[in-house]
């Protein structure tokens, strides 16, 4: 069984308190919140040494095969964030002289951001080892159990996503 955290056993523990019905279903919900924490967690541990975020991996890999770059408004929506955001992950890496900004000869407006000699070298390394290990994660399962596990997370991911419908509706009728 995995070890559930603090917060996620009081909560389980209030609900069996209260007679839910549904506190198997609570406790499958927390152990999946734990275990995507702790790859997390573990994660960001592979990446430190590497004065690495997550956020900074990722724009590692999104320029390791683009020798021309990108802009940073590109680079923020192929990541997934802000452009303030993006702004100090790219201090940061630039900082570490993984990266370089470089202007537009035609407009100086416009900035590419490449990844340096050295931040190129690291992204292909850290791609390789960071895609072992995750695929490390699941060693042992079978090609059934891994289907399986996918279709479960994928009836789990419906549910939220059509809990989340019900909350805006819900919401949308408390205050028109």
């Amino acid at each position: 069984m995995i070890t559930l955290e603090q917060k996620h056993l009081a909560l389980l523990e209030d609900a069996e308190r209260r007679g839910q019905a549904d506190t198997e279903n609570i406790r499958v919900c927390f152990e999946v919140l734990t275990l995507g924490a702790a790859i997390d967690q573990a994660c960001a541990a592979r990446l430190a040494p590497h004065r690495l975020s997550e956020g900074k991996f990722v724009l590692l890999f999104l320029l390791r095969d683009l020798p021309e770059g990108l802009a940073p408004h590109e680079l923020a929506d192929k990541a997934g964030v802000t452009r303030a955001t993006i702004t100090g992950l790219l201090d940061g890496l630039q900082r570490d002289g993984l990266l370089a900004r470089h202007s537009d000869s035609q407009d100086r407006r416009k900035i590419s951001v490449r990844l340096t000699e050295q931040g190129q070298a690291l992204a292909q390394h850290l791609l390789d080892e960071h895609s072992q290990w995750i695929g490390s994660l699941f060693a042992g399962f079978d090609q059934a159990e891994r289907e399986t596990l996918s279709a479960l997370l994928k009836r789990a991911w419906l549910n939220v996503i059509s809990s989340r419908a019900g909350c805006t509706e819900a919401a949308t009728e408390e205050h028109p």
